[in-house]
């Protein structure tokens, strides 16, 4: 049930409390169109079960049996065997980092009293220091004993739920387990606002005292997907004695930015005469226009996703790109090819 990608392909108007209009393009995109493992290009994982400062109960895995990819969507499955939960808690933490801009996740939640899923984002570097200093971003959570509400909330040192400060807001969603739900933040130097369904609900201001301990968020920060079991707040009203399976689907995972790049992926090595594949995120309708060294020839262009299979000379040399679209012409990072000797 793929959205287009048009969504974001033109200039939008900024939500209330910001003062100019953002014209966000497409940099990077996991549509899930691999069935198997999530991508290692994107994701990581956390692993263990020592209740990941909440008391929660799940062992976090990297077993395909916790996460993997069907029929384009990824499947994010806590699992109860023998009296011990198992889950999955996906990271793009050093591989998808990201400083300001539009993230947009699509996602139907789990259902059961005791599940606690969350679409969050946490600092990469730790400039400040650990958690809380360096902030916190929770795009979505819910806890599975109140069904039919969404979370949005902020963590720094000055507002967390250890010093009864934090911020944030709730909204109600009454299909978040039968339908995919956009869940988003647009977040830029100003504040951040989150969205379900492109509804804003509630604003996070930079109160502009220019300190870390009220506005961490202007270090880049990387993506975090999981279910979590029980906890001090997933569990607060226990889990349901008859869960034994929990289910988050991700349709797909999209950042789009007014001034990062896109960046162009394929091989960093080929070898002389060998088939390569380049790609671009790119939204409906962009064109792209690709520029390769000497020798190079190209096969197949897709008109998809924007891909564009070459045969590869005997030279190294760098991979260029240009995409025109509703923000204007947005060159591409380009890729340095070495050969394969």
């Amino acid at each position: 049930m793929k959205k287009a990608l048009f969504i974001i392909g033109l200039c939008l108007g900024i939500t209330a409390g910001m003062e100019a209009q953002h014209c966000y393009h497409l940099v990077w995109a996991d549509e899930f169109t691999s069935d198997g493992i999530p991508s290692a290009e994107n994701w990581s994982y956390d692993t263990g079960d020592h209740g990941w400062g909440n008391n929660e109960l799940q062992n976090y895995t990297c077993s395909p049996v916790n996460s993997y990819v069907e029929n384009g969507v990824l499947k994010i499955r806590a699992l109860k065997k023998e009296g011990r939960w198992s889950s999955a808690r996906l990271v793009s933490k050093n591989k998808r980092d990201f400083l300001y801009g539009r993230v947009e996740v699509m996602a139907r939640l789990p259902e059961g009293r005791g599940t606690w899923p969350a679409i969050w984002m946490l600092s990469t570097g730790w400039e400040y220091g650990g958690w809380p200093e360096s902030g916190e971003i929770d795009i979505m959570e819910h806890v599975g004993y109140d069904p039919l509400t969404v979370h949005g909330t902020v963590h720094t040192a000055a507002y967390n739920h250890i010093a009864g400060t934090q911020v944030g807001n709730s909204i109600n969603v009454p299909a978040a387990f039968s339908d995919f739900n956009l869940y988003a933040i647009e977040w830029d130097s100003t504040g951040i606002d989150f969205f379900v369904n492109d509804e804003k609900y509630f604003r996070f201001a930079n109160d502009g005292k220019h300190n870390f301990e009220s506005w961490p968020f202007n270090k880049p920060f990387h993506l975090i997907l999981n279910i979590a079991i029980g906890g001090n707040w997933g569990g607060r009203e226990g889990i349901d004695d008859n869960l034994n399976e929990a289910l988050m689907e991700i349709d797909y995972v999209r950042v789009y930015s007014t001034s990062n790049a896109p960046a162009i992926t394929g091989p960093a090595k080929v070898k002389p005469g060998s088939a390569a594949v380049f790609s671009l995120p790119v939204q409906q309708g962009d064109a792209v226009e690709w520029s390769f060294p000497e020798g190079v020839r190209r096969k197949v262009r897709s008109d998809g996703g924007e891909s564009i299979r070459v045969k590869w000379g005997k030279q190294s040399g760098t991979v260029n790109a240009v995409v025109t679209g509703s923000c204007g012409k947005i060159d591409a990072l380009p890729l340095p090819v070495a050969i394969d000797k």
